[in-house]
């Protein structure tokens, strides 16, 4: 059986990019979402998650540029932080601009997942995919994020097993401090393409949450 879970990074960010995850989420295929605890609206995606049981919600632990002392202790600190937003512990653990693939990183974020058995991205049976992206060379390619390019992964990228598709849906924000601003619309545009549940049925592909990856291993159904 494919398994796809579709986990919107950066939930938290500014409130553009909550009100385009829960749109991806309620009208579209997001199943799941990264939580930056130290964001301005992390409080406010918090509350929207509330809302939305069937959202599995992780940490977005944002660790770049920091000495190896405080990576010592930074990663913990961001989890408790999650505890006291969302009230239980993440579904999953990943990191802003993936700063885990640096080696002197991933240690202590992989001592915190084994610690908590919280799947961490690239780091456990999920695959991973993060070629839903609409930027290179600091130039939008929007031809990447459209949805003629999401099917083709969903075709080339989802096999047997659980895959993980990274994206980054949000509305513009003002506040949002990013260089991939312009393209999150284009993303939730795609994301909730009303097409794409019949194309998934026809690659037989389930979408499921990281909530849902503990028993999916298992072997119960999703």
């Amino acid at each position: 059986m494919k398994y796809l879970i579709v986990n919107a990074d950066d939930f938290g960010a500014s409130r553009g990019t909550n009100r385009g995850i829960m749109d991806a989420h309620r009208q579209g295929i997001v199943t799941s979402a990264s939580l930056l605890v130290n964001a301005p609206c992390a409080g406010a995606a918090a509350a929207l998650s509330g809302k939305v049981p069937d959202l599995s919600v992780g940490l977005h632990l944002a660790l770049d540029d920091l000495g190896d002392a405080a990576l010592e202790a930074e990663p913990h600190r961001q989890l408790c932080r999650f505890q006291d937003l969302m009230g239980r512990l993440p579904t999953h653990i990943d990191s802003h601009h993936n700063a885990h693939r640096d080696p002197r990183v991933l240690t202590h974020v992989l001592r915190l997942a084994r610690q908590y058995g919280l799947p961490a991205r690239e780091h456990s049976p999920v695959r991973y995919c993060s070629k839903f992206y609409g930027q290179w060379g600091a130039r939008t390619h929007a031809e990447q994020i459209s949805v003629a390019s999401l099917v083709r992964l969903l075709e080339t990228e989802v096999r047997d097993g659980v895959t993980e598709l990274s994206c980054h849906p949000g509305y513009a924000d003002p506040d949002l401090r990013s260089e991939y601003a312009d393209e999150r619309p284009a993303e939730v545009r795609t994301l909730c393409d009303p097409t794409l549940p019949a194309l998934l049925a026809a690659r037989n592909i389930r979408l499921i949450g990281f909530r849902d990856l503990p028993g999916v291993l298992a072997g119960a159904p999703a």
